[in-house]
């Protein structure tokens, strides 16, 4: 159940996230230096009339990448295309959609780390000079030649977990580029108490508190953590969220004081136990638990290295003495 609140969406998740995504920088919180950037920057390009600067934001998963994206767009009064990297797999796909875009209009990339080296080459010109260079007449029968087509004014939104994983050519082409951090307790809070309104559900300061410190500082976990200490509240309890009943719902659903889920757990148990608490390689870690790699890099690692549960040295992964003494070992 806890591996469930971390990585994966139903249905029934993805539509009340969207619910109660924010519309606008005013109602978003947290994250306040990007939002300060931001509103400087959508502001200056309305005031010119002009389409926003390419924009990268990156950082672990559920921070709140696709919610910006969709405020940008509200607030630059646009329309926004929304695709991913995996999906585009040929260069054609990344110059029809570009070609249908109409002047201002925002194209989100969420995963963009993905695009195949092909497709991203079509993007090279079309972030720089708003032009796509078209290959025609590749047949027997004719010489090859290139095409240039205007494109109108757009911007490119740019979304990654894997920041490291963009080509350079690539990278230098947005012109804003921001690092999404994690949430503090009281921003989770807020968060928390804004959505529990929204889902018309009864929670004090403390029941939400509890939530926000165990939502390993992630709107998108806390969100679903809420929905389902909702339902433990509902059926064993009156309905009201209240600390006691937070601490009993989260603490059946494996999710300790910390925010860390069996997985985790397991993780650092597995380096302690089996590797002497390290150094170990990120593949081996990843055999040994029956992980993907890159779930453990990007889902698992980020939140305990920085809460200084592990360390990432040259020679690979090693546990510190404050996971021994969360974990009891």
């Amino acid at each position: 159940m806890a591996r469930t609140i971390e990585t994966k969406m139903t249905q029934e998740d993805s539509a009340i996230e969207s619910s109660l995504r924010p519309q606008n920088l005013k109602s978003y919180i947290g994250q306040a230096a990007i939002k300060e950037s931001l509103d400087i920057a959508i502001s200056a390009a309305k005031g010119r009339g002009d389409a926003l600067d390419h924009v990268l934001l990156y950082g672990p998963p559920g921070l709140g990448k696709t919610t910006l994206a969709g405020i940008i767009s509200n607030e630059m009064g646009t329309h926004i295309r929304i695709t991913s990297g995996p999906a585009i797999e040929k260069p054609a796909e990344m110059a029809a959609i570009l070609n249908s875009l109409q002047e201002g209009d925002l194209l989100f990339v969420d995963e963009i780390h993905r695009l195949n080296r092909q497709v991203e080459e079509v993007l090279y010109p079309a972030m720089e000079d708003f032009c796509i260079d078209v290959i025609i007449g590749k047949d027997s029968s004719s010489s090859s030649r290139s095409v240039r087509l205007s494109l109108p004014h757009f911007t490119l939104i740019g979304a990654t977990t894997r920041a490291g994983l963009l080509t350079a050519p690539l990278r230098d082409r947005f012109g804003l580029i921001y690092r999404m951090e994690f949430y503090s307790v009281e921003e989770l809070t807020q968060i928390l108490m804004n959505s529990a309104r929204l889902l018309r559900v009864d929670v004090d300061l403390g029941g939400a508190k509890e939530m926000a410190r165990r939502s390993r500082g992630t709107p998108r976990i806390a969100n679903r953590i809420l929905k389902r200490v909702r339902d433990y509240a509902q059926v064993r309890y009156d309905g009201r969220i209240s600390l006691e009943v937070a601490v009993e719902a989260l603490d059946l659903m494996d999710v300790d004081r910390l925010g860390l889920d069996h997985a985790d757990r397991n993780l650092l148990a597995t380096i302690i136990e089996k590797f002497d608490g390290g150094p170990v390689g990120l593949d081996t870690i990843a055999a040994a638990i029956g992980e993907d790699p890159g779930t453990v890099e990007d889902v698992l690692e980020p939140y305990l290295l920085k809460n200084g549960l592990l360390m990432r040295t040259p020679k690979g992964r090693v546990v510190t003495e404050s996971a021994r003494i969360h974990l009891g070992l």
